[in-house]
């Protein structure tokens, strides 16, 4: 069964050159993407179900030694990752088909789109699967590329500018992960990190603390740890709502991965355990009250965001098999309930015509199933019984109290206030968007994505196919129109006419709302299928905790091919 595991990392591949050459037909870019990313998920499942039943797997491509090959390995930890993130892959790309991620009409694609996305699912399976650290930086950068594309798609002056600041935070933590990637390998003479975990405890101290430092600081601006997570709220909600929902999903949860074998495998035994835990304080602490602060749905869960990742690293920080199996379970909620709350916020979009809480209001008369859709993530996500994020959180205290240190007691506390205010954030969201009527009546709400008017066009005058919609407005899935006599900018980057869009609201909105609501009952579910997760989730901490079994499948003989 150790062929099945370079199979998530090379479908998509395969998937994405296939998808571009068939950059014309944008039905046929549709099947393999749909194809592509269904068979991963399967794939994925089964290794799921082996690696619980018989331990680990390990492949070394091409039968090249582990310190000078590419080891590709699937524990508990990873194959978990994998699972919930090809899941969320398959329901954000229904939902961009549905929202219509095209050009010039929904007969041709957008070719770019479908094999981008797919190299982008390729680049996180192979991060999660790495076994060495410079397969984990290719992991790393094919991603980072890809979500270069995705951020800047229709080429508007705000995703420009919002791509431009993520291209530099990712290449300042890029060249320092690889700096570091090479200062590991001159001191140890291997980046396999089933090697590195007894080579590096014969280092110097100094020198050991030096490149776990390094390490830490490039996985943290990477997956937005406080102070190093200013770029992310200026960053994603420019994005189409698919893109920015992937983002938030998986992108940040990569570089947690990546900090917890660190903490675990390469630096069991961390002196830095108490500088981690002040950090996950005030991740929580300063992205929740960002987020407080926020006046936009998309800005608002961009700091909510922020704030929970700190609760997974308060877990990591612990050390203890409590707080590690917690932090993996809530890393699996927070993927599933972040990527619905901004698949819900397209939705808004879509419906309210902006995400700005100052034009929005009544959403609940004109769209119940969409104020549910908001409702039942947002309450888990401010960790209301019975629901997942409660008992994650939950958890994560429990082993804060089981610590008994008054550090652990002070991020004890924290996390009960940044629950709180993520109640009052989410609470917000909801009165203003959904039951309070808007501030600006009759007034067209302002496109926080394109901001760049010119040409208004009387939506009364027209009486065939708009000619207002553009590039970036097919990309969003059109905008409803306004009442009569009002305006309607148009922002046309190629000076071509557009399709109305909007024109296939039942078929887009089912499209839409179908894998929202799949991946509402998905994070539901979670809360009925905790107690098994719980379990599954205590074996992959006890595993990273004693990383023997780790170790010897991946240097062992016979598991390579």
């Amino acid at each position: 069964m150790t062929a099945l595991l370079p199979l998530p990392v090379v479908l998509p591949l395969f998937g994405a050159g296939l998808a571009l050459a068939m950059g014309r037909s944008a039905r046929a870019q549709r099947v393999v993407s749909l194809v592509v990313l269904g068979t991963t998920t399967l794939i994925t499942a089964v290794l799921v179900a082996q690696v619980h039943t018989e331990g680990p797997l390990a492949m070394r491509v091409g039968g090249w030694p582990a310190d000078i090959g590419i080891s590709l390995v699937a524990d508990r930890l990873s194959v978990l990752m994998l699972l919930v993130s090809t899941v969320v892959s398959l329901c954000v790309l229904v939902y961009s088909l549905g929202q219509g991620m095209i050009e010039y009409g929904s007969n041709t694609p957008l070719s770019v789109y479908h094999p981008t996305y797919l190299v982008l699912v390729a680049g996180v399976s192979n991060a999660f699967l790495s076994g060495d650290l410079f397969n984990l930086y290719v992991g790393f950068e094919i991603l980072l590329v890809a979500s270069y594309v995705l951020l800047t798609l229709g080429g508007t002056g705000a995703r420009i500018r919002a791509g431009t600041v993520y291209v530099t935070v990712s290449l300042i933590s890029s060249v320092i992960f690889l700096a570091a990637i090479a200062l590991v390998y001159a001191a140890t003479g291997t980046v396999n990190m089933a090697q590195l975990g007894g080579r590096l405890a014969e280092l110097p101290d100094a020198v050991a603390l030096v490149l776990q430092l390094m390490l830490l600081i490039g996985f943290a601006i990477k997956a937005a740890v406080f102070p190093l997570s200013a770029w992310l709220p200026d960053s994603y909600p420019t994005a189409p709502a698919p893109v920015t929902a992937v983002f938030a999903g998986l992108l940040t949860k990569v570089g947690i991965y990546a900090i917890i074998r660190l903490q675990t495998l390469l630096f069991p035994d961390s002196p830095l355990s108490g500088l981690l835990m002040w950090t996950a304080l005030f991740t929580m602490i300063i992205g929740v009250l960002g987020a407080v602060a926020q006046s936009d749905i998309k800005r608002v869960l961009s700091f909510t965001l922020v704030s929970h990742i700190g609760y997974m690293v308060f877990g990591i920080a612990l050390g203890s098999e409590a707080g590690m199996s917690s932090a993996i379970f809530y890393v699996a909620h927070h993927i599933t309930i972040q990527t619905t709350l901004f698949l819900v916020a397209g939705l808004i979009d879509r419906l309210g015509g902006s995400t700005s809480l100052d034009h929005l209001g009544r959403l609940a008369q004109r769209a119940p199933l969409l104020a549910v859709l908001f409702f039942i993530p947002a309450m888990n996500l401010a960790g209301i019984p019975p629901f997942s994020g409660f008992l994650g959180k939950l958890g994560l205290l429990q082993a804060g109290v089981d610590d008994g240190s008054w550090l652990a007691y002070v991020l004890v506390a924290g996390g009960v206030v940044a629950s709180l205010l993520t109640l009052y954030a989410m609470a917000k969201v909801w009165n203003r968007a959904f039951w309070q009527p808007p501030n600006a009546v009759g007034e067209p709400p302002e496109d926080p994505v394109d901001p760049v008017v010119s040409e208004p066009v009387p939506v009364a005058a027209r009486t065939g196919a708009p000619t207002g919609a553009t590039a970036s407005s097919a990309l969003e899935g059109g905008r409803p129109e306004s009442a009569p006599g009002s305006v309607r900018t148009r922002t046309d980057l190629h000076d071509k006419p557009m399709p109305d869009t909007f024109s296939l609201t039942r078929r887009s909105r089912l499209a839409m709302t179908l894998p929202a609501a799949v991946l509402v009952v998905l994070s539901t579910a979670l809360t009925v299928v905790a107690g098994p997760l719980f379990h599954f989730t205590d074996e992959a901490a006890r595993d990273l905790r004693e990383p023997s079994s780790y170790v010897e499948t991946v240097l062992g003989e016979g598991n390579h091919e």
